[in-house]
């Protein structure tokens, strides 16, 4: 009986970290399917030729993976993904961007030649509904 009873408490324990982990991981998966995004919009400003329309940077897609139903873009290259497939209702069916900024921390300006400094990840700032920090990668918490 008490085998039993110190088993569960452990399992009580225990648990909770392994599907936070689980989340974790999913999500770092979800945000990695977005660097073809991020590389087709630093190539964009980088370039100096005009900038292309929102929706039109090249990497739109659907179903691109298990975690991601869909990528889109707008006119200043925030990459914004929706989210499934995480079973969990705090994830599932919200969103996550990724902004670029340039060297004073604010969204790129419209127009070409300049350098994407940074990115910002999974902020409200970016009008989305927000993911929980706690399951966002380091990178994206700060």
């Amino acid at each position: 009986m008490i085998i039993v009873t110190i088993v569960g408490v452990l399992a009580a324990l225990v648990l909770p970290n392994v599907r936070s982990n689980a989340i974790r991981a999913r999500m770092s998966e979800a945000i990695l399917s977005l660097s073809t995004c991020k590389n087709q919009v630093i190539e964009a400003y980088a370039s100096g030729d005009p900038l292309p329309n929102a929706g039109e940077w090249g990497c739109e897609s659907n179903n691109v993976s298990m975690y991601v139903n869909f990528i889109t873009t707008d006119g200043q290259g925030v990459i914004k993904a929706s989210l499934r497939g995480f079973n969990d209702l705090r994830i599932d069916n919200n969103d996550i961007t990724l902004a670029p900024l340039d060297n004073t921390g604010a969204v790129m300006p419209d127009g070409p030649g300049s350098v994407v400094r940074s990115w910002r990840c999974g902020s409200p700032l970016d009008t989305t509904m927000p993911v929980p920090p706690q399951y966002l990668p380091a990178s994206c918490r700060g």
